[in-house]
């Protein structure tokens, strides 16, 4: 199931939806219809667990394309936003997770040249986050080094304390698309925080993809380009601790809970590592992609004062 956050028009509040073909079906309306009381946003749906999950589709199946009136609209007409426009906590960032990223990084932006042992966590606020299409800010009062990197993002759909690598998979909801954008000269006293978390450094969408559609998480193509000329492209094969190995370490000391966000790393291609360098200007376009969830577009623009 591809599960979407969306408005009907600018003055429509936030809701959910399901995409099928080139149609977004209203989760809330769809319900009514059949009768049964279905969630109104993302985050209650990954809280009804399962149950929600089975409803939705309980209500797909009944109404079998015969959609109720009011209740589907095209794509091509509605606002996406982010599948979470607002994460409860902030996201969990995952650092040097891909082999060639741990050298460019070593050699463009002094980080250790061993792989490390451990996962590398940082993390960005909540209000990083931006939906598709929406402006990636270039603030030149502080940033001359605006990168940019594609990575898968895992959303967590039950509450995980200490969990094992085998187990740690039935932990989660869902994928989809994140660009984790990092003001390279931003970075303080080797702490990432304010360097990765700005406002618009995490576009985020365009659906949710539910776990049942991924099975194997560890088997995707991932790209990204700027105004159309490829920088990255590699697999979720290449991460150096794969998905369920992050899930499991995070838990060990933080108890991850539903709608927690897991962005897994990026693969080599970022503008740091690049000889010569390259950055994120206004007027840019970035596109990435994760095969089998969707394609995010973000033009960079500049910050605008308060």
């Amino acid at each position: 199931m591809k599960l979407v956050t969306y408005r009907a028009d600018i003055e429509a509040a936030a809701s959910l939806g399901v995409l099928v073909g080139d149609l977004v079906v209203d989760v809330a309306t769809l319900g009514e219809a059949c009768g049964e009381p279905l969630p109104g946003s993302m985050l209650d749906l990954i809280d009804a667990g399962q149950p929600g999950l089975w409803a939705v589709q309980d209500c797909l199946d009944r109404v079998d394309g015969r959609f109720p009136i009011h209740s589907a609209t095209a794509l091509a007409n509605v606002t996406l936003l982010a599948p979470i426009p607002r994460p409860r906590k902030n996201i969990f960032g995952i650092g040097l997770n891909y082999l060639d990223h741990v050298a460019e990084s070593a050699r463009a932006l002094d980080t250790n040249k061993d792989l490390p042992k451990q996962p590398v966590i940082f993390s960005k606020p909540p209000t990083s986050v931006i939906g598709p299409d929406q402006p990636i800010e270039h603030n030149a009062r502080i940033t001359r080094q605006l990168d940019w990197e594609v990575e898968l993002a895992v959303i967590i759909g039950t509450r995980a304390r200490r969990v094992t690598t085998g187990a740690a998979l039935s932990h989660v909801f869902g994928y989809s698309v994140m660009i984790d954008v990092s003001a390279r000269d931003n970075r303080r006293a080797g702490q990432w925080i304010y360097s990765k978390g700005q406002d618009s450094f995490a576009p985020f969408g365009p659906v949710i993809v539910t776990a049942d559609e991924i099975p194997d998480p560890q088997v995707l193509d991932l790209w990204l380009t700027v105004n159309g000329v490829e920088k990255q492209r590699s697999n979720t094969a290449k991460m150096l601790f794969k998905v369920n190995e992050l899930i499991a370490d995070i838990s060990q000391g933080i108890t991850l809970e539903p709608g927690d966000i897991i962005a897994s790393g990026t693969p080599e291609g970022v503008g740091a590592g690049r000889d010569p360098q390259e950055w994120l200007w206004p007027g840019d376009v970035v596109t990435a992609c994760v095969e089998g969830i969707g394609t995010l577009r973000h033009p960079v623009v500049n910050a605008t004062p308060d």
